[in-house]
């Protein structure tokens, strides 16, 4: 999971914010824009977008939802990384939708401030942002998780564009891995949990995310290299807990470094980003 010397590299680096910021936006989109139609393909289906709020347990959730114009399809959480809802996970849950999804990328911290606080991760890293969320991380319990997950869900299942017959996934980065482990068993429409470079995966206790998983159930668990030399028992962890309780789970320590997965990380890695998104598709095709 990134800290606090992570953020101070990064905002030291050799890149300006501006650079950074239009750069990495600039080769994020690439990777996520959708492939354009030769002659005689059918063009990718039109998108519906909308900010939206709703009242769960602890509050006002909000956020943004993204689906295909027409039809239902399966629900998604996308709960974004330590930096929130920004542009680069407007792209990932746009991209997401152009599959066939209909996808809630929701705020995880509703409980102090709605919609977007940072331009992109560099405006995260050089603007004391990991100061500026420590109180709202402090927020996060297991409980607390699966309080959020049942009100997504519960939005979710009345939302037109959603086909309640249809499992549903969430996926989650860096802090909000944490938040895909928990989700199937905070709700039984919850049949998927992907987490990328998560943070807190293993902890001491029951209640431990990687304790959460159920049978029946599938998982995506892609682990940063970095992390993995941090934690290497980790893996190790994962994966006696979910032979367990007999949960599907594929857990696979990747060649990219913490926030690999993100278009406008630092540590973005193209290819293995790739990579990551074909497990999660194929995660998704089987579990949804």
């Amino acid at each position: 999971m990134c800290d606090e010397k992570d953020l101070a590299r990064w905002a030291r680096g050799a890149v300006s914010r501006r650079t950074f910021g239009a750069g990495a936006i600039a080769a994020g989109a690439a990777a996520c824009a959708p492939i354009e139609g030769t002659a005689g393909e059918s063009s990718p289906a039109p998108l519906a977008e909308r900010k939206v709020s709703f009242a769960i347990a602890d509050g006002t959730m909000d956020g943004e939802f993204f689906h295909p114009a027409t039809g239902k399809h399966p629900g998604v959480i996308l709960w974004p990384d330590i930096a929130g809802i920004r542009p680069a996970k407007r792209q990932m849950a746009r991209r997401l939708a152009k599959e066939g999804y209909a996808v809630l990328l929701a705020n995880p911290y509703y409980r102090d401030v709605a919609g977007q606080q940072f331009a992109d991760f560099a405006d995260f890293a050089g603007q004391g942002g990991f100061e500026k969320v420590t109180p709202w991380r402090q927020k996060f319990t297991v409980d607390t998780i699966v309080s959020d997950t049942t009100g997504c869900v519960e939005w979710l299942l009345a939302q037109d564009a959603v086909d309640g017959t249809r499992g549903m996934g969430a996926q989650g980065y860096c802090m909000t891995g944490s938040f895909a482990l928990v989700a199937p068993a905070a709700h039984a429409s919850m049949m998927a949990g992907a987490s990328f470079h998560g943070g807190g995966l293993v902890r001491e206790g029951e209640r431990s995310p990687h304790r959460m998983m159920r049978k029946g159930a599938h998982y995506l668990v892609a682990i940063a290299k970095n992390d993995d030399a941090k934690a290497p028992g980790d893996k190790t962890a994962l994966r006696e807990a979910a032979a367990a309780v007999g949960a599907d789970a594929e857990i696979e320590v990747y060649g990219g470094d913490h926030g690999w997965c993100v278009p406008d990380s630092p540590s973005y890695d193209e290819p293995e980003a790739e990579r990551a998104w074909a497990r999660l598709l194929a995660l998704y095709a089987k579990a949804l």
